[in-house]
């Protein structure tokens, strides 16, 4: 059982098939859920499971994650990319060694699979997904 950093290999068939839409504006809605380092998450993953999710805790995280907010699309040069803004789960006790981007517009479909590389913590306090700039060589999702 591992976490494998990957775009899953269905998410980039649905790419191409135009089932996915990260326009700002109308598009589709996603989510990101927290999982322990027993998850099984990779490129085979299709879509959220709870399978190795983290636990709730208190108010501050439920099955299921949080809705994430889509910073749109751009290109520049030969790089498309998208990227979403930083996200904090607050007021938990929990310890997540990677998470899951997750596409609810469209049957739960996974995006990304991200490993944190090693377990994160928080204890009572906030818990924060940082997301690298929306630029083309640092966005979360890049296509070259």
């Amino acid at each position: 059982m591992a976490i494998t950093q990957a775009l899953p290999n269905s998410f980039k068939k649905q790419l191409l098939d135009g089932d996915q839409d990260f326009s700002s504006a109308g598009g589709d809605k996603f989510k990101l859920a927290l999982y322990v380092s027993t998850a099984t998450l990779g490129a085979a993953t299709t879509s959220y499971t709870t399978s190795g999710e983290v636990s709730s805790s208190g108010t501050g995280y439920t099955t299921g994650g949080k809705a994430l907010v889509n910073s749109g699309t751009s290109v520049v040069s030969t790089v498309a990319f998208t990227d979403f803004a930083d996200l904090s789960f607050t007021s938990v006790t929990l310890t997540a060694r990677g998470c899951l981007i997750y596409n609810t517009s469209f049957s739960n479909s996974a995006v990304a699979v991200l490993n944190f590389g090693a377990d994160k913590t928080a204890t009572s306090g906030t818990f924060t997904i940082q997301f690298p700039a929306f630029t083309s060589s640092a966005a979360i999702i890049r296509i070259s």
